[in-house]
Formats: C-alpha cells, structure tokens, sequence
C-alpha cells in the first residue's frame, strides 16, 4: 500500500510496511526518508480526503466567523484533528465563544460548517469565532510554532502532566493553541511528537477518558482563568 509523509517537510511517498491497521484504519510506522512515527493513511484515504476539501472550497467552507488578519497571532486557539462528530464540533465551537478562544483550526476528517449538525449545537457560535479548515493538522502547527505559539496536547500519553499541575507550575503562558484528537484513538503519533507540552485530565472513575468536546470544556476554562 502505498502512503505519503504527514509532514510537510518531507511529504516523501513510499510504500507501506506490513502493519496492522488502528481503530481509524490507519497505520503505525515510520518514514523512511524523515523517520516520524506516524499514523499513515494510504493514498486512497488521502485522496478522499482531499476531494472533500476541494468540495469544501468550492463551497467557500473554508473559513468562517469574523475576519482573521493573518498578521495577527491568535492568542488562545484550539486544534481539532480528526474529530468526526459534528455535534462535537458544533459543542467546540459554542464552548470556545463562552471561554473567549480567539480561534477554531478544523482538520483531517473534522466536519466544518454549514452543517445543520453543527448549528444545531453550536447555536451560532460559528458566526462569532473565527476558524479555518487544513487538511494536515501538522502545516497548523508548524506555523503556528514558528509564530511562537506554544503547542498543549490534551492526551493521556507516557509523558503527559496533570493540566491544573501544569498550570499551577508555570508551564503554560500565552499564546497558546490546544489540540484535541480523534474521539477513538485522540491524537496521532507526529502531532503528539510535535507538541509543546501534553496534558491531562484526572480520570476518577472506571473510564479511561471523556467526551472530547467535555474535556475541552473543561480545559478551556481552566487555561482561560489561569492566563486570562
């Protein structure tokens, strides 16, 4: 099977190893040329994806709410990768207006607006957040950190630190973009691998996780109150 590189420094097409597929049928190797762990997706599932972003443009649904100067830095803003639920996004999208996120970056599979899905949760906060869809969640983040953005996973991983410890330490300032992966698998190895810090929240119970648009909400406050 054949794939490509989700990096965009490298974007090196090579031929998949024999692995198993994941929960969202992807594949967990290394690039030959770049060496990143990563979550491959064959060519066919790229190409789909991309022909629904071409559709998307076609559409003009490639960017929303109010007018965004590319100059200016966001100083909160959220990364969604991969979430399929579009009453979760439309949840993201009314969570950060109440919590005063200045930006939405939609990609991979997420849903963007208009969908009735989403409006209907989100009760036009689509309209007030500005946001934009990217294909590879990777280009989002690459630019951002060039801007001097610092990169919070929300994810239970090896590394991870409670987020009330992480803020309570320090460790977290503005500006700031927090990134939430797949309801199933949450994030994928290269945006892990590329994030500043990972988070966590405690889990108390017999589940190992919440709804992603839940843990936003309630990360997004914490962040919120902590840096203002």
């Amino acid at each position: 099977m054949q794939t490509r590189c989700p990096d965009p420094r490298c974007n090196n097409e090579f031929k998949l190893p024999e692995v198993a597929a994941d929960k969202r049928k992807h594949y967990l190797s290394n690039c030959p040329e770049c060496g990143i762990k990563a979550a491959f997706r064959t060519m066919e599932a790229l190409q789909a994806i991309e022909i629904a972003h071409r559709k998307k443009v076609d559409k003009n649904a490639i960017a929303g709410g109010p007018p965004w100067e590319d100059a200016r830095v966001p100083s909160l803003s959220v990364l969604v990768e991969d979430v399929r639920s579009l009453w979760n996004v439309g949840s993201i999208f009314r969570t950060a207006d109440g919590a005063g996120f200045d930006k939405l970056f939609l990609s991979g599979i997420t849903g963007t607006p208009p969908r009735k899905e989403v409006e209907k949760v989100s009760l036009g906060a689509e309209n007030t957040v500005s946001w934009e869809y990217e294909i590879n969640p990777l280009s989002v983040i690459i630019s951002l950190r060039e801007k001097g953005v610092s990169i919070v996973g929300l994810e239970v991983s090896e590394s991870s630190v409670l987020l009330s410890e992480a803020i309570a330490e320090k460790k977290l300032s503005k500006p700031l973009c927090l990134v939430l992966g797949n309801e199933v698998s949450g994030l994928s190895p290269q945006v892990l691998s590329n994030c500043s810090i990972v988070c966590h929240l405690p889990m108390h119970g017999m589940k190992e996780s919440l709804n992603v648009a839940v843990a936003f909400g309630i990360s997004a406050y914490l962040i919120k109150e902590a840096l203002g």
